[in-house]
């Protein structure tokens, strides 16, 4: 007898009780050609072509044109010419990797000029960075590193999974979303129990796209002589007068203890960074095993380097950015949809039923539009969404054809109507 996936999500799939190995992935095997023969398949489409707001896309052995909204490049950066010219230039002068691990013979200038550059980006002295070669690690190798059983992580519910495997090795007590009073009551109960409490949010959360209250949660933390780290991979760029992120927003650069981040968005390339004390990062770079036994970067770095430059002498790019926010922002309030709490580059369309989610996310893709259709167990059951990422280099003409298939699959499929019965 067949089996009915249509209720299924891939965390049903993680660890299926008395399944072996092969007849586990054979299960979830089952689970992919479902979505597959029902076009719900929006999940490693292969594409051909550079990372912009129109891609070209092959789904079934088919290739055509799509407006994307599924790249975190958020100013363009991956196709600036500069940003090329730079890559080019390093990869020249240094060739293409950098042959060992930065403790033994892998740590070149490049490197160096970027982690001063970082370091100075955030107001910070320089010897304030560490960049690892992913930004799930600049997370996870860091917190594995740092905390230990005898101390705690607080941590907001809606980080990012890379901070969760990084507790592995500490005790960790979650809070509600951006709920300052259960933060605190946390912090309270752990005031005289462990060496060091962190607490961990986000400056932009990757879901809601919306900010962390960081006045309010920073004060509280530090009230009850908490350390405070905040990854704000989806900020820089975007938020604050000069993109330094949604630190620079609360004028909180030089006050937050730890600070992480990723190259894959604003920065156009691979790789990730924390900021700290000097003597932490000191610290970091003999004891983090990840970074300490993994090869360092490839010369491809000098990249970075560039487009952190770039934030400073062409603030039009953030400027844009921010005008096609808004605009598609609007048009999306006024079909009637609801995208929630953002103030970002991120916006949801909020669905809520898992099924439907995926009906818009097929009539989306047959329209020409690729998005992110969102399910448990990125977030909650009943809380699917679209997420999409808006551009800099994002059309008017684009937008405007997204915006016209939302109001089509609004009426075909009642998504209005939808939404106000969730609420």
């Amino acid at each position: 007898m067949k089996k009915d996936y249509s209720n299924s999500t891939f965390k049903d799939f993680e660890n299926i009780p008395n399944l072996n190995l092969h007849e586990k992935a054979k299960e979830h095997q089952e689970y992919l050609n479902y979505l597959k023969n029902s076009d719900f398949m929006n999940y490693r489409l292969l594409v051909n072509s550079g990372c912009g707001p129109e891609i070209e896309l092959e789904k079934n052995k088919k290739v055509d044109n799509y407006i994307s909204f599924v790249s975190n490049d958020y100013l363009g950066f991956t196709q600036h010419p500069e940003v090329k010219k730079a890559v080019i230039r390093g990869i020249e002068k240094y060739g293409t990797g950098s042959g060992s691990s930065p403790l033994i013979g892998g740590y070149y200038s490049f490197h160096r000029e970027l982690e001063d550059k970082l370091s100075v980006f955030f107001k910070r002295k320089k010897g304030s960075c560490l960049t690892y070669t992913t930004g799930y690690t600049a997370n996870s190798a860091t917190l594995l590193c740092l905390l230990k059983k005898e101390d705690i992580a607080i941590v907001d519910m809606a980080v990012h999974a890379s901070v969760y495997e990084g507790l592995t090795g500490t005790t960790s007590k979650r809070f509600l979303h951006n709920d300052v009073e259960s933060l605190e009551r946390i912090l309270k109960a752990s005031k005289d129990n462990f060496r060091t409490k962190l607490v961990i949010i986000d400056g932009v959360y990757s879901q809601d796209g919306d900010l962390a209250k960081l006045d309010e949660i920073i004060d509280v933390t530090h009230k009850y002589n908490g350390l405070l780290m905040v990854d704000d991979a989806h900020g820089v760029g975007v938020i604050g007068k000069t993109g330094r992120g949604a630190l620079e927003y609360f004028n909180l650069l030089e006050k937050v203890d730890f600070i992480t981040g990723t190259f894959s968005k604003t920065f156009a390339s691979i790789g990730g960074y924390v900021i700290a004390d000097p003597e932490i990062i000191s610290y970091l770079q003999f004891q983090s095993r990840q970074y300490a036994f993994s090869a360092a970067a490839t010369p491809a770095v000098t990249g970075i380097t560039k487009a952190i430059e770039l934030l400073d002498e062409e603030p039009h790019w953030q400027k844009q950015l921010w005008e096609n926010i808004n605009y598609y922002k609007n048009g999306l309030l006024e079909i009637g949809l609801n995208i929630g709490s953002t103030n970002s580059a991120i916006i949801p369309v909020k669905i809520g039923n898992p099924q439907k989610n995926s009906e818009v996310g097929k009539i989306l893709l047959e329209n020409g539009i690729y998005t992110n259709p969102i399910m448990y167990p990125a977030v909650s059951l009943k809380d699917s969404r679209i997420r999409m990422s808006i551009m800099a280099t994002h059309t008017k003409e684009q937008l405007d054809k997204a915006l016209n298939v939302f109001d089509y699959i609004s009426k075909k499929l009642e998504i209005v109507q939808t939404i106000s019965s969730l609420k």
